[in-house]
């Protein structure tokens, strides 16, 4: 395997190569094609991929995919300075909300990162943006050689951890850095390739 698969009838008849994980579920098609490895800014969308890429921890993407509409809805849109304000009564009732992956630790840590988020005084956006990394790297040929980690997410991961953000391993943070755009992992064979 060659890290992609043809995609057959999904887009009205043409046909284009993805990265495997890609083709996989319908969820996956929308995702890989129309948001994964885009660049995305903003505080508020940051957060959001932050808390999701924390909340995945240990599951599958596929499952916070289906759950993200109830995750925005429980989470107030991912707002930074509601979820900021959330309390005890917040934090009980995400707890009982079977939409979302209900998991304490997970939950205490997206109302605190947001916390920590206040305090950036340059912003979520502009501190993640700061470690994406400068100098190209050549495209993945096939899955196998997509990193899981690289230097640029560990010295995020320690950033974050230094201004008080939990959750945010040197993994996580590579997961967050391809979602967002900071890297561009598409396999070389994959239609979303742009360099």
């Amino acid at each position: 395997m060659t890290g992609t698969v043809p995609d057959r009838g999904h887009r009205a008849g043409v046909d284009r190569i993805r990265c495997a994980w890609g083709d996989s579920a319908p969820e996956y098609v929308a995702y890989h094609d129309e948001e994964w490895g885009t660049p995305l800014h903003g505080d508020d969308a940051l957060f959001e991929r932050l808390c999701l890429e924390a909340f995945q921890s240990g599951l599958s993407w596929i499952t916070i995919l289906r759950k993200r509409p109830a995750f925005r809805a429980a989470f107030a849109g991912f707002s930074i300075d509601a979820v900021a304000d959330f309390a005890a009564d917040d934090e009980a009732r995400l707890l009982a909300d079977a939409g979302i992956v209900r998991n304490r630790a997970k939950v205490a840590a997206a109302i605190g990162n947001a916390r920590a988020a206040q305090r950036v005084p340059e912003g979520l956006s502009a501190l993640l943006w700061s470690f994406a990394p400068t100098v190209s790297r050549s495209r993945p040929a096939t899955l196998a050689d997509v990193p899981a980690t690289s230097p640029e997410s560990t010295a995020m991961a320690r950033e974050l951890k230094r201004r008080g953000f939990v959750f945010v391993g040197p993994t996580t943070a590579y997961a967050l850095m391809q979602a967002t755009g900071m890297v561009d992992d598409h396999v070389a064979t994959c239609f979303r390739a742009t360099w």
